[in-house]
């Protein structure tokens, strides 16, 4: 034989005893009683039975209360009146009697105009009354001594006629000349430049030493306490807030809230006014609210978020919004049984309740349990270990909520 064939057969028999020794250092044990009672614990608890340990959920309750119904729109501020302020004659501007976004009272004196040629002007109707007014008095004095002489034949009837018509000239001259004096007046007052409205004052238009017309802006007024909120809601709610409008006796309620709808900047509004027509373009009608704005929390111009006060539901099953999960059959929720574990329950929301809770209309009934935080863990029939309202289970991590997708069928949480 060869020195190759040698070599062959020594490394086969290698191989050979190799594979044999590798066989038996890893052949199983023989099963027996305590190896099949070790496999079982690791599948179950006592008896085979599972022992999964039941998971943290937070639980709340449905309550019943008096829900709110309101309507939301965005609304625009406008100032209740708005007066641009022109002087009513021309002439020299003086001064400016008021400060600039500073508030003004009605009657305050604004501006004050060169007096000089409207006082003169003035004088001299008055002036024109008392010369006229003593011709009257001279021409009504003739009259009289002639009335006697005519019996007796000393002065013709045409003279005394004249001497009648002169006078009465004369008294329509001094009433002539009253109506001048009231326009001088006028006139004259004219060159102090009053406010017509509590307002507060805007940025002047005009300097000090400026000849003005009265086609002069000053300044515009703007009047904010009270003030209006302008919005407009669809044409569907129409029929909705004219019955509310007429079932209460009230004006209907009007909040205003800041533009992320975290807080009210001002309450006490009224409903003012709804609009005699719909907007054909747009197919909403407009509505006016006043607020007494006391503080001055709204400002002309300022856009802000408005919820009417349409309707009130007595009794309403009210839970937190986090507790309402979406599913591939619509809404639903985790509802805690009374052996502590849970059951998909299929509900329907009839609205939202504020910025965390929703008024639910059909599923559910006060009393109630149902799971606000830790649904990722959970699937129907989970133990559950109800923890207080305020404490929160901890986060589920990647490979729960991977679970709970496949649970839910892609099922995800209700926003």
């Amino acid at each position: 034989m060869s020195r190759f064939w040698k070599i062959a057969l020594i490394v086969l028999v290698v191989v050979v005893v190799a594979a044999v020794g590798f066989r038996l250092l890893h052949k199983p044990a023989p099963a027996g009683p305590a190896s099949a009672q070790s496999a079982t614990k690791s599948k179950g608890g006592k008896d085979g039975k599972d022992e999964t340990p039941p998971v943290p959920v937070t639980v709340v309750p449905v309550v019943k209360q008096n829900v709110p119904v309101y309507l939301t729109a965005l609304g625009t501020v406008q100032a209740l009146n708005t007066v641009t302020v022109n002087p009513q004659v021309g002439g020299l501007l003086l001064s400016l009697d008021f400060t600039e976004g500073q508030p003004v009272k009605k009657g305050q004196v604004l501006a004050q105009i060169d007096p000089r040629t409207y006082q003169a002007a003035y004088d001299q109707a008055l002036a024109k009354q008392h010369q006229d007014q003593a011709l009257l008095d001279t021409a009504k004095s003739n009259l009289s001594r002639n009335q006697d002489l005519i019996t007796k034949g000393y002065i013709s009837k045409q003279d005394l006629d004249t001497l009648r018509n002169t006078a009465t000239q004369y008294q329509a001259a001094v009433a002539a000349d009253a109506a001048n004096i009231r326009d001088s007046q006028v006139q004259l007052a004219y060159t102090k430049v009053i406010s017509p409205i509590d307002g507060l004052a805007g940025i002047r238009g005009v300097d000090p030493g400026n000849v003005i017309t009265t086609s002069t802006a000053i300044v515009t007024l703007t009047q904010l306490q009270p003030i209006n909120i302008m919005f407009t809601l669809p044409e569907q709610n129409l029929d909705m807030v004219r019955a509310a409008a007429t079932r209460d006796s009230a004006a209907l309620q009007v909040t205003a809230l800041d533009r992320t709808d975290s807080h009210p900047i001002a309450s006490g509004g009224v409903l003012k006014v709804i609009d005699n027509q719909i907007d054909t373009t747009t197919g909403t009608f407009r509505l006016k609210s006043e607020f007494p704005n006391a503080k001055n929390e709204l400002w002309p111009g300022q856009f802000v978020n408005v919820q009417l006060l349409v309707n009130t539901v007595d009794g309403g099953l009210v839970i937190p919004a986090q507790a309402v999960q979406r599913g591939p059959d619509g809404d639903y929720v985790y509802q805690v049984q009374a052996d502590s574990t849970v059951k998909m329950q299929p509900v329907v929301v009839a609205g939202e309740v504020g910025d965390s809770h929703v008024m639910i209309g059909s599923g559910l009934k006060a009393g109630d349990r149902v799971v606000t935080e830790g649904q990722f863990r959970l699937k129907p029939g989970s133990k559950v270990n109800a923890l207080k309202p305020g404490e929160v289970p901890a986060a589920p991590t990647a490979a729960e909520l991977e679970k709970a997708k496949k649970n839910t069928k892609g099922g995800g949480r209700r926003h």
